[in-house]
């Protein structure tokens, strides 16, 4: 870029006019534009691309270093380089292992030109071969149940991400859950092992997607070994059992029988339940003994099995005596011993106990044994059903007795061995244990015993019922202290077992306790209300069958603001001194959130009492601080601790303190130099805080000169804080200095601050430079700046108001409450919202702190607008073919009105069900300029059958009344009504004059009485309605001769009598209504000014509104006597006033009123003639 500056720098110097020419070859330094990678991995038959390209003028050439040596891509075998003129990337080829290992290193590529060189970023190639597991011998992995163990995996390395399975023999997924886990580092973490751990097939899988490969690790084989004790009890001897646990808070022990219930009369505790003690052990004492230990956090458990073993006498024998010798060895098998008769000596075999199977014992005997031979017996119940649920362990019992002893096996139903399945194992008493239950473990086992004396079979039922889980178990929870919580717990139970959920908190069975509302149960709901701090610990669901237990933990964290301070000390005394003084306190309950602070307050109970400061904050991990003190303050301190939830409570006050005085270290602030009248200047300032008095009273020194004077100061010592300058001249500058002052002395230097004496009234008023119109309503005002020498004062703005002015004998220039008010540094502002067509003197005023000055008046006329639409525009339905239109005036003429538009076009009917046409009309008013504002209205004239709403008759003894409801835009038409007797053929019917439909009701006299009539309704010879009604009475009566007043000729003179008279009557309305002809001079005389009254002083931000009553859009009176608005300086013989008013930020408001038309051309010679004053036209 610099080159090419000094190529063209030449050019604008010699000719900055001319065209510049740059030359079409500019120099450029080299830019790398494409580069690998910083990190390049490569697998075999994977082709090596390393990739760099740069731009530059002139061309730039490429060079490579690896590993910081330099590096030739032409010179290697197998490597080609691109041909391009801007690129120096190169390939590798024919890679494989070997191969690809060679080129394993760190490149960087060098672009260089004349101009410079650019240099790449360092890129890595890595070469990776096809993985392969180290050879490795993997010993088995022993651990006792219940202990923590990790299976390592150290799967190869490799440049790309592994994907890590753990997988048995069968290629299936070992199950990892909350107890078994698998690390990022590939590892299987066991946190407690269980014996269904117990395989020798773990294996650890490694996916390496670079090279699409998976490779297995050896199989580790994890052996566990039981945890429990097996015990010998000799019968008839007492068992003692011991389970001593740890943890904190200290556990509780609980001993269990899973096969029943502890004897009662022969079992004792000891030891706070750590030692369980046994009394004259019997066959049924035989069996698994658990001690649970268990705390808020968890539980431990491990099981003792305890075997019951006793003392015989072999029958045959003189006198034998044995005796056990525990501690012996002896040959296996039955009462079989290699003794002679009389000699002595061990023998062991088994014998047959009562209800319990099998028992081992060991006898010495001192006599010739008896040599017996018994035939296999099972002493466990036949078809002896079993019930355990999925995934537990199940034990089938199968006690057998025999000399020989018997062997003994368990098959199926298929009578096929059952110990073929690795989780069915058998026990030397003949029990048959299965683990991991499923569904289809459901069935019958057969035991059989046998020896050389013969074979017994027994039969084991086994229901494998569906575990018990807890499908949603209540989650760990953080409250706020005082509020709620729920916890739920939903279970899933076998429907055959009966169960329950119960709820436990920290160990203790929770339940709804009597008239306190604390706890609420229900439905597998828990809600705790009110929560305290004391609340917070562990909560369990436990759901349970007479099978199974299963238990959810939750835990529950109650927070809130921290506890108090519980102690205050202060130290360090001799630094009061120095204003300073050491506090310390205890830390603060945090109530499980982190205190962020403490807040260290003071009071003085001499200057403030019980209304506390706050001196500053420290950090929560802070319990000690050196306070800064101000002198002569009676300190009593008090620390809050602050965490995320807010304050806690204070602590208790601390002893009291008292600092000594000194002179003032602060001067007031804010001061102020401000006139209230035009010769005095008024200097403020905001007093000192009592707590930077220094001493028990402060004053303050006041200080004041004429700017740039170099005099001496004026001064004067006040107590308030305020201080009247009198005698000044109008609107000068003043320096000021406020300093405080006690009996310790004077504070620190005060700051200069420029005051100003009193301001008067502007002398001076804005200079109009013109009024721009941008429409009918709107116009723009400039004007030229005042000259704030003039001012008196500071300019604060400006004033603009508009004012309507009118030519009549005895108006004045009208006033408007309106204005807006511009800043100072605005000359300019818009005025929107004026009436169109009408005549204004605008005023401008500028204003300072005084007030407002002098005006500058400027008149200026506002064009012709659009005028307003007509008033209450009204359609009437005269027949099928005309309507007759009504409206009046528009309320704003905005202009000379010339005329009214009408307009009209039928539309499609919308209703659908009726026949009929729907008219759409609109009367515009046409002002000079041509525009049009439209005011719609719609009606509607329907054909066909008219609708009749609600039509009804009633009826008296010799009379009916027909009503019915017009239909609202249905015009009126007439029709006959006919009443004719049911049942006679001839006479009887009654045919009316025609009715009009706008009547709504009707009355026929004349019939007779307890008659039916049958009434219709005709229009011409259409049948319109059709209705049926009985006249009341008790028979026809024969009715006198008809009157003359029932005669056809008299009711025809009548009705001719009645119209001439209305035909007189509409005569005389329309020649009243037209009134005669007058000039508009005249009407202008007979105006009363309504505007002839004094206007009020004008101050600023109030102004009189003298507005007149417009009656010129008015329609004129019958007796002509019209009194309309006029104007003699108007921009023409028509317009009004205008009444515009401001907001107090600027914008206008207002109603236009007090409009007056022209007469038409026809006066009142013509009837029918219309004018925007009275309008009205047929349309047919």
């Amino acid at each position: 870029m610099v080159v090419a500056l000094r190529y063209v720098w030449p050019l604008l110097l010699c000719s900055p006019c001319l065209l510049i020419q740059i030359p079409e070859e500019l120099m450029e330094p080299p830019v790398i534009t494409e580069q690998s990678p910083r990190r390049l991995v490569v697998f075999p038959t994977d082709d090596i691309s390393l990739k760099c390209e740069a731009s530059g003028k002139p061309e730039v050439q490429f060079r490579w270093t690896k590993d910081g040596v330099h590096f030739k891509p032409k010179e290697e075998l197998g490597v080609t380089v691109h041909q391009s003129p801007h690129s120096g990337s190169f390939t590798i080829t024919g890679n494989n292992s070997n191969f690809a290992q060679r080129f394993q290193g760190i490149y960087r590529c060098f672009a260089s030109n004349k101009l410079g060189t650019a240099m790449s970023h360092e890129i890595q190639l890595m070469a990776e071969g096809a993985p392969k597991w180290p050879k490795e011998t993997v010993k088995p992995v022993e651990v006792e149940e219940g202990e923590s163990v990790i299976l390592p995996c150290h799967p190869p390395p490799s440049a790309e991400p592994l994907r890590i399975y753990w997988m048995n023999s069968k290629i299936l997924h070992i199950k990892q859950d909350e107890r078994v886990t698998m690390g990022q580092n590939g590892n299987l973490y066991f946190a407690n092992v269980l014996t269904s751990d117990n395989h020798s097939d773990y294996i650890c899988h490694a996916h390496f997607p670079g090279t699409r490969t998976i490779i297995q690790k050896e199989p580790i084989d994890l052996r566990v070994k039981a945890s429990d004790s097996h015990l010998v009890a000799l019968q008839g001897q007492p068992l003692v059992l011991e389970c001593i646990a740890e943890g904190f808070p200290t556990p509780t022990i609980q001993w269990l029988r899973p096969s029943g219930p502890m004897p009662a009369d022969r079992v004792t505790y000891q030891n706070h339940n750590k030692t369980l003690q046994l009394l004259n052990v019997g066959e049924e004492d035989d069996g698994e003994y658990r001690c649970l230990a268990e705390n808020s956090l968890g539980s431990a458990r491990h099981a003792y099995y305890v075997t019951v073993e006793g003392m015989v006498a072999l029958p045959g024998a003189s006198s034998p005596s044995c005796r056990r010798l525990p501690g012996t060895t002896s040959w296996d098998g039955g009462l079989q011993c290699p003794l002679s008769r009389g000699e002595q000596g061990l023998c062991r075999g088994q014998e047959p106990a009562a209800g319990c199977g099998l028992r081992t014992v060991l006898l010495f005997l001192t006599a010739a044994p008896y040599w017996l031979q018994l035939p296999a017996k099972i002493l466990t119940s036949d078809n002896q059903t079993y019930m355990a649920v999925e995934g537990s362990t199940a034990y089938l019992l199968c006690k057998a007795f025999g000399a020989p002893v018997p062997s003994v096996q368990w098959l199926d139903e298929e009578g096929m061995t059952v110990l073929q399945d690795e989780r069915f194992f058998p026990y030397a008493n003949g029990t048959l244990g299965i683990r991991d239950l499923q569904a289809n473990d459901t069935g019958r086992y057969f035991c059989q015993a046998a020896n050389d004396q013969n074979n017994v079979t027994i039969v084991a039922n086994l229901q494998v019922k569906d575990a018990t889980q807890i499908t949603q178990g209540p989650r760990s929870a953080i409250e706020k202290k005082g509020s709620r919580v729920t916890f739920t717990c939903q279970a899933s139970f076998d429907p055959s077992l009966q169960r329950s959920i119960t709820w436990r908190g920290d160990g203790r069975d929770l339940q709804e306790l009597g008239d306190s509302d604390k706890y609420f149960i229900e439905d597998g709901h828990l809600v705790i209300r009110s929560l305290d701090y004391s609340d917070q610990g562990n909560y369990s669901c436990v759901a349970s069958t007479e099978l199974d237990v299963v238990e959810s933990r939750a835990q529950l964290l109650v927070v809130g603001s921290p506890g108090p301070v519980p102690q205050l000390e202060l130290s360090d005394l001799h630094l009061l001194k120095q204003s300073q003084v050491r506090l310390s306190w205890s830390p603060a309950e945090d109530h499980n959130a982190p205190i962020e602070k403490y807040d260290i307050e003071f009071e003085d109970k001499e200057m403030a009492p019980e209304k506390w400061y706050s001196l500053g904050k420290v950090p929560g991990n802070q319990t000690s601080t050196t306070l800064k003190l101000s002198p002569y303050v009676h300190y009593t301190f008090r620390v809050t601790a602050i965490n995320k939830y807010g304050p806690g409570e204070p602590s208790p006050a601390s002893e009291t303190v008292v600092t000594p005085e000194a002179a003032p270290e602060k001067n007031p602030v804010d001061v102020k130099g401000e006139g209230n009248e035009t010769n005095n200047m008024v200097i403020t300032w905001k007093p000192l805080r009592w707590m930077d008095w220094n001493a028990p009273q402060v004053q303050y020194r006041v200080q004041w000169r004429p700017q740039g004077t170099r005099g001496t100061w004026q001064e004067q010592i006040v107590s308030d804080p305020f201080l009247v300058v009198s005698n000044t001249s109008t609107f000068v500058p003043y320096e000021i200095k406020v300093q405080a002052v006690n009996s310790q002395g004077k504070g620190p230097e005060p700051q200069v601050t420029i005051g100003y004496s009193g301001e008067d009234y502007p002398q001076v008023s804005p200079e109009v430079e013109g009024v721009q119109i941008l429409n009918s309503s709107t116009v723009l005002v400039r004007w030229w700046p005042v000259d704030l020498a003039q001012v008196k004062g500071h300019l604060r703005g400006y004033n603009v108001r508009p004012g309507v002015k009118r030519k009549e004998k005895h108006s004045k220039r009208h006033v408007h409450k309106g204005h807006v008010v511009v800043p100072a540094n605005t000359t300019s502002v818009i005025l929107g919202g004026l009436r169109p067509y009408s005549f204004y003197h605008l005023e401008v005023q500028a204003f300072n702190g005084r007030g407002l000055g002098p005006a500058s008046d400027f008149p200026f006329s506002t064009p012709e607008g659009v005028p307003g639409h007509p008033e209450a525009l009204h359609l009437e339905c005269q027949s099928d073919t005309s309507l007759l239109l009504h409206w009046q005036p528009p309320l704003s003429h905005n202009g000379v009105l010339t005329g009214y538009v009408l307009s009209y076009h039928p539309c499609a009917c919308s209703g659908g069900r009726e026949a009929g046409v729907t008219w759409w009309g609109r009367a515009l008013a046409r002002p000079l300029c041509g525009k049009e504002a439209p005011w719609p209205c719609l009606v509607s004239r329907r054909e066909g059958t008219p609708d009749f709403g609600n039509i009804s008759a009633m009826a008296g003894e010799n009379y009916s009344v027909i009503s019915w409801v017009p239909k609202e835009g249905q015009c009126n038409f007439r029709f006959h009504i006919r009443f004719k007797a049911l049942g006679e053929e001839k006479g009887g019917a009654y045919l009316a004059q025609y009715v009009s439909y706008n009547q709504s009701s009707y009355t026929q006299w004349d019939l007779q009485p307890d008659t039916d009539y049958e009434i219709h309704l005709l229009r011409e010879r259409e049948l319109l309605h059709r209705m049926v009604v009985k006249t009341n009475g008790t028979g026809r009566v024969r009715l006198p001769a008809a009157g003359f007043a029932t005669e056809g000729w008299f009711i025809g003179f009548v009705s001719a009598l009645v119209l001439l008279l209305l035909i007189l009557l509409i005569f005389c309305f329309i020649k009243r209504s037209k009134g005669g002809k007058y000039s508009v001079k005249d009407k202008e005389d007979t105006q009363v000014d309504s505007e002839a009254r004094p206007m009020k002083d004008e101050t600023f931000g109030e102004y009189s509104d003298n507005e007149e009553k417009a009656f010129g859009s008015s329609q004129p009176s019958l007796n002509g006597d019209i009194k309309p608005l006029g104007s003699d300086d108007s921009l023409a013989d028509y317009g009004g006033s205008v009444d515009v008013q401001f907001n107090e930020d600027g914008s206008f408001i207002g109603q236009y009123s007090g409009k007056k038309e022209k007469e038409a051309a026809g006066g009142n010679d013509s009837s029918g003639a219309t004018s925007p004053i009275n309008p009205a036209v047929t349309l047919e």
